[in-house]
C-alpha cells in the first residue's frame, strides 16, 4: 500500500525557522534508512504558508487567497510518500522518525482498484499511460 505521511506545521515551521544541522543530519539518516528499505518514494519539506496561496473553488468561480494562513494546526510542513505492506508498518516507521514534538498524519493513497467500476478500462489505460510517461521523465 502507498501512504502519504503528513508532517504538521508548528509555530517554528510557520515562522520560517530552519532545522538545525543536528536535525538535518538525523533526518538524512532516517530518510536513508527509508530509502534502503525500499519504503521511501518521495519526501519534501514545505516553505511556510506565508509563501503559499489557497485557491477556493465554487462552481466555475476561483478565489485566490495569499498566505499566511492562521490555523497552524491545519497546515502541513512536509510530507513523505511511502510504499509499505500495511498501515501498521507505516506507523512503526513514524515511531522511529527523529521528530520530538508535533503531530504526524498517515493517509492511504487511492489505487485504481479503489474506484471500482467507475474506473473504466479506458480510464485505467489513460492512468497507466500517464504514470509510465512520468516514470520515463525521471
Amino acid at each position: 500500500m502507498k501512504v502519504m505521511v503528513l508532517i504538521k506545521a508548528n509555530a517554528d515551521s510557520e515562522a520560517g525557522v530552519m532545522p538545525s544541522e543536528a536535525m538535518l543530519t538525523e533526518m538524512g539518516q532516517f530518510n536513508e534508512e527509508l530509502f534502503k528499505a525500499g519504503v521511501m518514494v518521495a519526501g519534501e519539506g514545505l516553505h511556510p504558508s506565508s509563501k503559499g496561496v489557497r485557491v477556493k473553488c465554487s462552481g466555475q468561480e476561483r478565489t485566490v487567497t495569499d498566505g499566511p494562513f492562521t490555523e497552524t494546526k491545519e497546515l502541513i510542513a512536509g510530507f513523505w510518500i511511502w510504499q509499505v505492506p500495511s498501515m501498521e508498518d507505516a506507523v512503526n516507521w513514524v515511531k522511529r522518525s527523529p521528530f520530538q514534538d508535533g503531530e504526524i498524519e498517515i493517509r492511504p493513497i487511492f489505487e485504481a482498484d479503489d474506484f471500482g467500476e467507475a474506473m473504466t478500462p479506458e480510464l485505467r489505460e489513460q492512468e497507466d499511460r500517464m504514470r509510465a510517461e512520468l516514470e520515463e521523465g525521471k
